[in-house]
């Protein structure tokens, strides 16, 4: 891979996480300034994404990604998300404004999957390459919680003009990006249904069925940060809670470099190991040190959420990479992002809303502890679950599915 594309793709990921962070860490502060939201709409609003997650590959699988170049969809998403958020601060009730949400996820979502798609189209490694790209992603989510920490608007619509100007840039950008063509066009290889159907060869695999499963249910308790860390973190008191959250992007950019050296040494189990673990601890920390706004249990958790999502998703989308191999490696990756962002978040932010809502002591008050330890109990069962059930050789060789 050119040097030049290299930077391209970066810029690229920058920008596609700079635009998720802006928005969606605050949405539930937010949406209690300035919509009075209960805490089972905060988690409706969440499930948008997850929604549109199990709804936008159709679109992109069967219709988009069939017949136009990935560069030129996203380019077109993203700017009619532009539209979308700027709208989103124009609307006053809770039920026009999760529609709206729902809308743009719509849009947002399927890009996810394309900019992935566009970057390991360009690459001669990816094993090696995508980590050093799509660290650029976690340097976005970084920036844009700086912005809005440090301008303290975590509860107002700057969050969202923030994060629609910079998917109009993005919308723009995108219509030079490398040429990535459509699927049809390329010789033996096919759209999948949308949702990688024919990924489902892979449940052959035992160890890779494993995974899957608990790979859907430890988005339930990831459910619980994505939705409710922000609120907790300002309803306990402490400053800055965006600023200080963007040290979980901080070490998940260190660990997400980490794992090119590590996949092959420690083993895919170890791996998932360490990032399930690492789950328990964080709600451990955030569940015993909320009575202390400068907690060192606090910064711990927020801190760990590098481990989480490195040592658990970034591993587990390379394993299903390694696993499919390079006839079905497109379907895989839309069937591991369904079945995780998708239903498993959907499931885990209607219910985090559902426990939220359910130890909630004032109009401004929780008892956190309790809230905390439901998704940590989670964490552990699935940990205990993935000990007993996974067996996996150290080195997983790429299979060629049929």
């Amino acid at each position: 891979m050119k040097r030049s594309t290299g930077v391209m793709l970066a810029v690229m990921m920058f920008f596609q996480y700079f635009i998720w962070s802006a928005w969606y860490v605050t949405m539930g502060t937010y949406m209690k300034a300035n919509l009075d939201a209960s805490d089972v709409q905060i988690g409706y609003a969440f499930s948008a994404l997850a929604i549109a997650t199990m709804i936008s590959p159709f679109f992109v699988g069967r219709i988009a990604d069939k017949y136009f170049a990935a560069q030129r969809i996203i380019g077109i998403l993203h700017l009619g998300g532009a539209v979308l958020l700027f709208f989103a601060t124009q609307i006053t009730g809770n039920t026009a404004f999760i529609a709206i949400i729902l809308f743009y996820s719509l849009l947002y979502m399927p890009t996810i999957a394309l900019t992935n798609s566009v970057a390991f189209a360009q690459m001669d490694d990816p094993g090696k390459q995508f980590p050093w790209i799509r660290v650029f992603g976690t340097v976005g989510w970084i920036v844009a919680g700086t912005i809005v920490g440090n301008l303290k608007i975590e509860d107002n619509a700057a969050t969202f003009y923030i994060a629609a100007g910079v998917s109009a840039v993005l919308g723009l950008y995108s219509f030079f990006l490398p040429n990535t063509p459509p699927k049809a066009a390329v010789a033996g290889e096919t759209t999948g249904g949308g949702i990688g159907t024919e990924a489902f060869v892979l449940f052959k695999s035992k160890p890779y069925l494993v995974f899957f499963i608990a790979a859907i249910l430890i988005c339930i308790p990831l459910a619980f940060y994505y939705g409710f860390a922000n609120p907790f973190l300002n309803e306990v008191g402490m400053e800055n809670a965006a600023g200080k959250m963007i040290l979980g992007q901080v070490s998940e950019g260190v660990f997400i470099l980490a794992i090119p050296f590590l996949f092959n040494r420690i083993g895919v189990k170890n791996m998932l190991l360490i990032g399930m673990t690492a789950w328990v601890l964080r709600y451990v920390c955030f569940a015993f040190g909320y009575t202390d706004p400068g907690s060192w249990m606090l910064y711990a958790g927020i801190i760990l959420h590098g481990v989480c999502y490195d040592f658990f998703f970034v591993t587990g989308y390379m394993y299903t990479e390694k696993k499919a191999g390079a006839k079905i490696k497109n379907a895989a990756q839309g069937l591991f992002t369904f079945a995780t962002y998708g239903l498993g978040m959907f499931i885990g932010t209607w219910f985090s809303g559902f426990v939220a809502a359910r130890y909630q002591l004032g109009k401004n008050e929780h008892d956190w502890q309790s809230i905390w330890l439901v998704p940590a109990g989670i964490t552990v069962a699935v940990l205990i679950y993935f000990i007993f059930s996974f067996r996996e050789k150290k080195e997983v060789a790429a299979t060629e599915a049929v």
